[in-house]
This record gives structure tokens, sequence and C-alpha cells, in this order.
């Protein structure tokens, strides 16, 4: 099965689109799968997240849907989203920059985590009720989804949705970078950029499962306390320090592993930090990013900076380059084996998701600007559910009536404290 399969399954039968404003709370939707003619004609509303075209973060729409009972296929399940996780490459599928999205408009999300109500034929692993944690090139950004039974992996029972949501894409890049590309190993150093971000952060975890590595991490200064006691041992400021240098005072012959996700000038001084043997792994371009919509400067520059070598200087580094883009990663094997591995990991208290903020759907401008703007310490999440309006506040009352209610107030304190004193003497 290939990794495009869930993703094309996953929109349940859309039959119109609404405002973008949120309506109640969606009905439940059946428990099991039905196929009578008076269930197909019911509709009911979905809300989701919709990419309309690429710039900044208006671009990105609260739509409700009104769609039909999903017919399953075999092998399918229908999950009711109770959260979704965020990352940066939403950010650079919002301005165009990542290429295995579908044109505008789409729903996007790349991972979630929820409850199966209903299963489709030949599924016997999967019941409906079960919480499970699922992933795709996109789609996932909505009330329910339809996905590949082989795509949901079952949550432990102290996981939280919010937990859930935040594994599948920032710890299965971490994983299969550190163990099945860069083999860590005792006694190596890594260093990782963007320290306090999800894969920062799945990184620093997944280095203590290994004895004695040590972990150099740049972050903005705010954030050291926080990711020194998450693992990281030798944290710098990206921002006041040149951490080439700051690393070359700490270990003067570099590091054995650095996974860049920035892209140009940086990648050219990870490969100067790496000792000799050591292992360059570039997974993301996160300089090409500097302002809501695309800024072809920028690009441009992270271009131009970019590393360029040829195999014989590679031989004579003895140093190695690797490309690592999770979406590319179609042997579902591997990705369902490093899923289960990282799930016993959670249950045996090794890693645990670090959540920065919650966000409802109708708040999507905020989270993205949250992480655009580098101010998250982990995962943001987004929820589906809809965000409870808050009771208007009532209309002032009369100045009189204010001075009434004032003096009421002050009496009454007087009074509590009076019985507070007496108490006390009793």
């Amino acid at each position: 099965m290939s990794e495009e399969a869930p993703t094309q399954q996953q929109q349940p039968p859309e039959q119109e689109k609404k405002a973008d404003e949120p309506p109640p709370a969606a009905p439940d939707a059946p428990q099991e799968s039905c196929s009578s003619p008076a269930a197909e004609e019911k509709t009911f509303p979905c809300r989701a997240l919709v990419l309309t075209g690429y710039g900044g973060y208006d671009k990105v729409k609260l739509q409700v849907k009104a769609l039909s009972q999903p017919q399953l296929q075999a092998g399918e399940v229908l999950v009711r989203v109770k959260a979704c996780g965020l990352n940066f490459a939403e950010l650079l599928c919002r301005q165009g920059l990542y290429e295995l999205l579908p044109a505008p408009p789409v729903t996007m999300g790349m991972e979630c985590s929820g409850i199966i109500e209903a299963v489709g034929e030949e599924v016997t692993d999967r019941k409906v009720g079960d919480r499970v944690i699922t992933l795709g090139k996109s789609g996932m950004w909505q009330e329910l989804v339809v996905v590949s039974a082989d795509r949901t992996f079952p949550m432990p029972e102290q996981m939280s949705f919010e937990e859930g949501a935040a594994l599948p894409v920032n710890y299965l890049t971490a994983y299969m970078m550190l163990f099945e590309m860069a083999s860590v190993r005792p006694g190596k150093s890594v260093l990782i950029h963007m320290a306090a971000g999800g894969v920062g952060i799945a990184v620093t975890q997944l280095c203590q499962t290994v004895q004695d590595v040590t972990v150099f991490g740049t972050a903005s200064a705010s954030k050291h306390e926080t990711i020194a006691q998450g693992g990281v041992t030798h944290p710098i400021d990206y921002r006041t320090k040149d951490y080439v240098e700051e690393i070359r005072k700490i270990s003067p012959k570099g590091v054995d592993i650095v996974l860049d996700p920035l892209g140009g000038s940086d990648t050219q001084k990870g490969f100067s930090l790496l000792k000799p043997l050591g292992t360059l792994i570039v997974f993301g371009a996160a300089n090409c990013v500097t302002g809501q919509k695309k800024n072809l400067l920028a690009m441009a520059k992270t271009w131009y900076n970019q590393l360029s070598l040829t195999t014989l200087k590679l031989m004579q580094s003895n140093k190695a380059v690797c490309g690592f883009h999770l979406g590319y990663i179609s042997d579902e094997q591997l990705i369902s084996r490093t899923m289960f591995t990282l799930l016993e990991l959670y249950s045996q208290g090794k890693i645990k998701p670090r959540i920065d903020s919650c966000y409802h759907f109708e708040e999507v401008a905020d989270a993205m600007r949250r992480m655009h703007e580098r101010q998250n310490i982990g995962k943001v999440i987004l929820l589906p559910e809809p965000k409870k309006v808050e009771e208007k506040p009532k209309s002032n009352p009369e100045p009189e009536e204010n001075v009434e209610k004032t003096e009421a107030a002050v009496d009454e304190k007087k009074e509590e404290a009076k019985e507070e004193v007496k108490a006390e003497k009793d």
C-alpha cells in the first residue's frame, strides 16, 4: 500500500461548503456503517480547515462541509478527530512551498488523534470506540476522516488526544534520522537546531534513550532553562552568539551528527562542524520562511548559500551528507514499525510529547503565528471542537447602582473580616 492511499480516501463525501463561521457542534456520526437509502440521504455538518489559496494566515479558512453518510471501503475506518498537530510544513503549505500538498482548495493537516466511529469490511484489528492516532499527507484538519485501518495506531491508555496528535510527524522524523540514518550510538554528540520545537524536543528525548549522548541545541535564551531540563546538554542562543564558535569552545573537534532544518548557509556551517565520519542530515528549509507570505529574496538567498559538494570532496573529508523528508517515505512497514516502537517508548515513560499550546479551529491564524514567530516550546495543537462562546458582559448599570453595589460589597467584606478576627480569638 502506498502512502497516497489513505490521504486520497480520508475525506467523507462532500455535499457543499458553507461560510467560514463555525456552526453548533456537529451531531454524533453513526456508530456503524450503514448503506440504507435513508441514511445516505441524510447530511450533517463537518468543520474543516481549508487552504483556499497561497499567502497569509487568512488563506486558511474554517469551513463547514455538509457530509453524507460515509460509505467505507474494505479496510477503512471512520475517525472522529479530537486533536490535530500543527507542523512547520503547514507554514510552507500555506505559502505554496510544499510540493506534496494538492492545489487549493484543499483540507490541510498531516496528523491527528481521535475515536473510531465506524469500521469497513475486512477490518479485524480495530473496533468502534478505539482511541487511535493517524497520519497522512493532508486532510487531517477536520472533524471526521476516513483512513485505511493500517494507518491507525492504538493509543496507550494514559496518552491524551493532544499527546497523540503531537507524536507522529515530529517523532517519526526524529527517530528515523537518529536511528535509521545517523545510527546514533553511546558516546556520540548531536547538534539540533530549533531545539525547542516539536522535532527538537523529540530528538532530545530520543537521544536520552542512548547512553552518554551529548546534545547541543540552538534556541533563544528565554527557552534555555526548559530545553536544558528536557535533556539538552549545551543550549546555545543563536540570536546573540555564533553557535559554531560556541560548539568549538566546548568540543574543538566538532560533533558527530548535525540535524539541520534550516538550510542555506547553516547547512555549510553544519558540514564544517562535523567530525571525520560524521553525518549531516538536512530535513528542512526554515530559512526560506521569513514572513506570512512567500519571500522570493529569502528563497534566493537560501538557494545561493546552499551546500555544494563533489563526491571527491566527500571522500577527502570522510563525512556523510543525507536528506530526510517524511512525506516521501513510501515504506508503510517502516512507518508502522517505527510508530509502534515510539508508542512502546511512550508507555515505558522514555518519551513524552511536550504540548506548548492548544487552539480551536477558529484560532488557526493565532496558532500559525505562534509557530511562525518561534514562540512555542513544544507542539502546537489544533482542536476541532467549537470554541465555547463566552457570555457577553452585561451593559453597565447606572452610576447610582454602581455606587450602591460597591458600598454593599465593602460592607460585606468588613463583616467577613470581623467574623474571621472573632474566629481567631475564639
